[in-house]
């Protein structure tokens, strides 16, 4: 080959032997130094170029645990000189039990005098339980924080009662007045300034409150230690008379709805029980009925079953009431769907009237408040009227004060439109020629026709429905809470008064004068019974 052509060969092959060295995609390098840092030690590690933190920790045979962390982050693809940190991080869960400080409360009460106090009610410590988190990274602690809060026990408030200067004029009374206040039981006798504690205890619950039918003993319901859904409270009695009587445990539970005095009988009570529920309204009734007997030493005989626990009609899941005639032959009931008399040899309902049952659209039942007259012929009570339009007869906003007179088996209509929560009361007897006079006491709601939730006003009646008085409070002045009227007994000159609680405080109205003292002004009384 001539050199002229030999030449051009060599040039068009350095020609392309450059082009192709152009078109070549540029050396990469295929490892990378770093750095590891974990369990205290340093090491440098060669790796793949475009490794993730991750992947280098498993190159170096490290695993990082469910709470480890890496700096930085395990997804991040490391480049040639980077430094990768494993933290070691664990947690451990400690617990504490810690005192919670009682409050310390103080109730301001005339049934002290001015400076004196008296302690209603001991506080106790409250205990709590609570769970820390505690987080450790490579052995270090860098948190420590509460994550759960248990209440073992909660905290029981300090009351002290501290009395303050009666601002009313002293009344002479007759018999005893028991009441309530703050959950402890006191007792006026001969006159309201004659005051003195029967109860400190400050656990009673007001279900149960009544003096028996002469004033030396007192019926009472306390609350239960237990949760109320095992056990709502529990039924004691206590001597009025001896200074220094201790509360007798009639050994009686789940008291709701009744439990009083059987006229005629000393130390005998009878007593309505209720099954306990979690859900509302926290019991279920039983419906049932027993007499228990006591002593003043202490003994309590075993419980004599007079009804049987059964269904209790329409909404008897909430439960019966009961009434003794004054002469303790006759029991009276009363339950959401009607009133009757209970047959006490049989153990049987004797049913007299049916009353059509309210639709409350809520958890409760409307029970028709009953009392016997002291002719022990008539039973006074509080009837669930029809309504004069096409609203359903359950949902009628009418109620009436009806009577049932025994001997005749007439139902009368004596007052209309009292309201639901009329609580008719009737006076002692007195002698009228052949027959037996008395009063009786009854609410009347403001507004009849929103009885559910209206204030009401005292009235009077002479026991055929007339005569009818409003006594109390005057008509510009706001109504009554829902309560039952209480009568005193007769005094040395033949009197009578009526007792009820307005805006918390004690107030007794004459009713031949209808002249209205008040008692108290703490506004802290719940209860009370006059006997």
């Amino acid at each position: 080959m001539n050199s002229p052509l030999r030449s051009l060969l060599i040039s068009i092959l350095l020609t392309l032997t450059l082009f192709a060295s152009a078109c070549r995609s540029p050396q990469t390098i295929s490892q990378i130094e770093v750095t590891i840092q974990a369990d205290g030690k340093t090491e440098t590690l060669q790796i793949d170029a475009g490794s993730t933190v991750a992947e280098a920790l498993q190159n170096a045979g490290l695993e990082a645990g469910p709470l480890d962390r890496t700096e930085p982050p395990a997804f991040e693809i490391l480049q040639a000189g980077d430094t990768v940190r494993l933290i070691r991080v664990s947690e451990t869960f400690e617990t504490q039990q810690v005192t919670i400080p009682f409050e310390r409360q103080i109730v301001r009460s005339e049934s002290l005098p001015e400076g004196e106090t008296r302690l209603l009610q001991p506080g106790v410590n409250g205990l709590q339980e609570i769970t820390y988190r505690r987080v450790l990274e490579d052995g270090v602690e860098v948190s420590n924080a509460p994550v759960k809060t248990v209440i073992l026990k909660e905290a029981v408030p300090e009351i002290v009662m501290t009395g303050s200067q009666a601002a009313y004029a002293p009344l002479s009374i007759p018999g005893r007045i028991a009441y309530l206040i703050g959950g402890n039981a006191w007792i006026m006798e001969g006159s309201t300034a004659n005051r003195r504690p029967l109860i400190t205890s400050g656990d009673l619950d007001g279900r149960v409150f009544s003096l028996s039918p002469k004033g030396d003993w007192l019926l009472f319901t306390r609350k239960s230690d237990k949760p109320l859904d095992q056990e709502i409270n529990t039924l004691w009695a206590i001597s009025t008379t001896n200074a220094s009587a201790k509360p007798i445990n009639l050994g009686v539970s789940n008291i709701v709805h009744y439990a009083g005095w059987v006229p005629g009988q000393v130390t005998v009570v009878s007593y309505s029980t209720v099954e306990p529920r979690a859900t509302a309204p926290g019991w279920q009734a039983n419906n049932d009925f027993f007499k228990l007997d006591f002593g003043e030493t202490g003994w309590v005989n075993k419980p004599e079953k007079i009804l049987e626990a059964s269904a209790g009609g329409i909404y008897g899941w909430w439960g019966s009431t009961f009434a003794w005639s004054n002469d303790g032959k006759r029991l009276a009931y009363a339950r959401p769907d009607g009133i009757g008399l209970v047959d006490l040899e049989k153990g049987a309902l004797q049913p007299l009237l049916e009353i059509t049952p309210l639709q409350t659209r809520s958890d409760w039942a409307w029970i028709p408040a009953l009392t016997w007259g002291n002719d022990q012929q008539t039973i006074y009570f509080v009837n669930h009227a029809p309504p004069p339009s096409l609203v359903s007869p359950e949902e009628s906003p009418y109620f009436d004060l009806n009577a049932v007179v025994l001997n005749s088996g007439t139902s009368l209509r004596l007052i209309p439109q009292t309201g639901m929560f009329a609580f008719p009361a009737a006076s002692p007897g007195r002698p009228l020629g052949t027959e037996i006079g008395y009063q009786v006491a009854f609410l009347q709601a403001i507004f009849p026709n929103q009885s559910d939730t209206s204030r009401y006003r005292l009235v009077v009646m002479d026991r055929d429905g007339s005569n009818r008085r409003v006594l109390f409070p005057p008509a510009d002045a706001a109504g009554l809470e829902p309560q039952t009227p209480v009568w005193s007994p007769v005094d040395d000159q033949g009197a009578l008064f009526l007792a009820v609680l307005y805006q918390g405080n004690l107030w007794i109205i004459d009713p031949a004068s209808a002249t209205a003292n008040q008692v108290t002004g703490d506004g802290l009384i719940s209860r009370l019974d006059w006997k």
